[in-house]
């Protein structure tokens, strides 16, 4: 809960920034709201506004929207296996309500317990996302008139620092480090010489590679050998066990 307080403040605030946008890109309230509860994919939002104002066709909107989430199948890849042997349903579910700020918090909630939480999920992704999210939303696109431009009052800054404070969240040994560094300063570097979208995408492939070619501490190692779903921080049980077992 305590983790969550600074997501609820960054959906709130990213959630009003995309109301906002989407009111001034002609978009109605019914629109904004089915696509912030059918779609519910924050950056791929603000994407699929700007691709349907650009004349986009709707395959077209698909494939680059899709493009941009593309790492939620790395996310649902490090979060499968303290989720497995849940039914199909509920799954689905989860993947549904998969953001990057669910996974941060739903990870480093895992991992500080030692096992997979499907109620500590629900808290992260529910009630410190969809839900500030979209209530932002509406009120962004219903109030738009009376707020002024997201730039004037740095609401346009709270996205990447949102993703700056997860991120480190995240930081748990040498290779975490390496990627947030090498990830970092080569989606910077790029998004300056040439065009944010490629930086983002050079920092997420530099920055994980980066880190695979950088070996593990000795204690991180030791950690991984008994622990399936990679290393947790200090104090943690030894293995993770289903959130249902007695224990």
């Amino acid at each position: 809960m305590l983790d969550s307080l600074g997501i609820v403040g960054s959906a709130t605030g990213f959630g009003l920034v995309y109301g906002l946008t989407a009111r001034a890109a002609g978009f109605s309230p019914i629109e904004v709201g089915a696509m912030g509860i059918l779609v519910f994919a924050g950056a791929a939002q603000f994407a699929a506004v700007g691709y349907v104002l650009g004349g986009f066709s709707w395959a077209g909107v698909v494939l680059l929207t899709a493009f941009i989430n593309a790492r939620h199948l790395l996310y649902s890849a490090a979060l499968a296996p303290y989720l497995a042997g849940r039914p199909l349903a509920v799954r689905a579910i989860v993947a549904h309500l998969l953001t990057a700020e669910a996974f941060a918090l739903a990870l480093s909630h895992f991992r500080r317990i030692g096992r997979g939480d499907l109620w500590g999920y629900w808290w992260g992704a529910i009630v410190a996302t969809f839900i500030p999210w979209n209530l932002a939303t509406l009120a962004g696109v219903v109030l738009g008139g009376q707020i002024p431009e997201p730039g004037r009052l740095g609401l346009d800054v709270i996205f990447p620092a949102a993703m700056a404070g997860l991120a480190i969240g995240l930081i748990s040994g040498r290779r975490e480090l390496v990627a947030t560094i090498v990830g970092a300063m080569s989606a910077v570097g790029v998004s300056l010489a040439w065009d944010p979208a490629a930086g983002v995408i050079a920092g997420g492939l530099l920055g994980p590679l980066a880190a695979m070619a950088t070996p593990r501490a000795a204690g991180e190692r030791a950690r991984e050998s008994i622990l399936p779903f990679g290393p947790v921080p200090a104090g943690t049980a030894d293995a993770p066990h289903d959130d249902r077992s007695p224990s």
